[in-house]
């Protein structure tokens, strides 16, 4: 079968790969249809991921069909495919929390993704994708990124939010932010990219970096901002949230780095800030975001801006990686 294999930074290739052996008992065959690319793809690529062993499958925004009748699903059905597989038996599952799984495998990263023809994965990581478009459904993993990071903040209808960095996954932060009633605000360092997502997705307040800290503190009278969810990972943008951040307020890394971040003890103390950490997302984001993309509250053909086939992808993925300025989610056709 046809996969997208990173053989190592700089070298992606079309190989044909052995078709998966019938799954083992819970496990369920599923023929892809679409895969989107996100920023650990174009990281894997760019040999700036830090947990990777080469070569590797990528592909975790996934969409397909099951192949075979098995655990209850139908030959045929539409699925989501929830690629972070957990252990089920570590501290975190046992709490519910299995998006921080001790032991988690993430396809496309810890183990072979889906940008393949045919995958194999636990029965309980499928979600229906009944009502929804194939590359639709591929969309849904990015944004439950979002949707996870938002109900960890749970800003209410009064709250003034800030999103730090204008990429896909903030962007799908600020979306949830703001069908939470909230008021929403951009933050990023491109004012080209700021202006083509404010635009695009209606976005009123929107602001660079080169207007500075007092222009964004101006913005709310001077208060900063109820929560901030710092979406850029980048250990300097991380650091200067902390600044953002209204006295009661939270601050969300939805992003992350494998740096120190610093912060000024006393600043935090005396806004008693909330700071919390937002890894992954799990089955209640899923549905979350599918509730969204059916009640048509998320416009996905929106959030696609690039596409290719499966066998364009190894000549599209530099050009992709070296200007994303113009990129929210580039879709690849597998096998739909």
């Amino acid at each position: 079968m046809l996969a997208i294999v990173v053989n190592q930074p700089g070298s992606i290739a079309l190989d044909d790969r052995p078709v998966p052996p019938e799954p083992e008992a819970g496990w369920v065959a599923i023929d892809i249809a679409y895969a989107g690319l996100c920023g650990t793809d174009y990281h894997i690529y760019e040999g700036k991921h830090p947990y990777l062993r080469y070569p590797r499958v990528i592909g975790h925004e996934l969409s397909g069909l099951v192949a075979v009748d098995a655990a209850g699903w139908r030959r045929g059905q539409s699925v989501i495919i929830n690629p972070y597989i957990a252990c089920g038996i570590c501290h975190a599952c046992q709490r519910g929390k299995p998006n921080c799984c001790m032991n988690i495998g993430v396809l496309g990263v810890h183990r072979d993704g889906g940008l393949c023809a045919r995958i194999n994965v636990p029965a309980a990581n499928l979600i229906s994708a009944e009502g929804l478009a194939q590359d639709e459904a591929a969309t849904v993993e990015f944004l439950a990124i979002g949707a996870h990071a938002v109900r960890r903040a749970a800003p209410g209808s009064s709250d003034r939010v800030l999103v730090v960095g204008a990429g896909p996954i903030g962007l799908g932060t600020a979306l949830f932010a703001r069908l939470r009633g909230a008021e929403v605000h951009l933050l990023d360092a491109s004012a080209e990219r700021l202006a083509m997502v404010a635009d695009r997705f209606g976005f009123e307040h929107a602001h660079t970096v080169a207007e500075g800290t007092a222009a964004l503190m101006a913005a709310t009278g001077g208060d900063g901002f109820d929560v901030v969810l710092d979406a850029t990972g980048s250990p300097r943008a991380m650091a200067a949230s902390f600044r953002l951040v209204a006295h009661g307020g939270t601050l969300v890394f939805v992003g992350v780095v494998p740096d120190d971040i610093t912060f000024n003890d006393a600043e935090f103390h005396k806004r008693e800030m909330s700071l919390l950490g937002s890894r992954n997302a799990t089955s209640e984001d899923f549905a979350t975001v599918v509730a969204a993309l059916a009640s048509r509250k998320i416009d996905y053909q929106s959030l696609i801006t690039h596409r290719t086939g499966i066998e364009g992808l190894p000549d599209k993925m530099a050009e992709w990686a070296a200007d994303r300025s113009q990129l929210i989610k580039a879709m690849v056709s597998v096998g739909h």
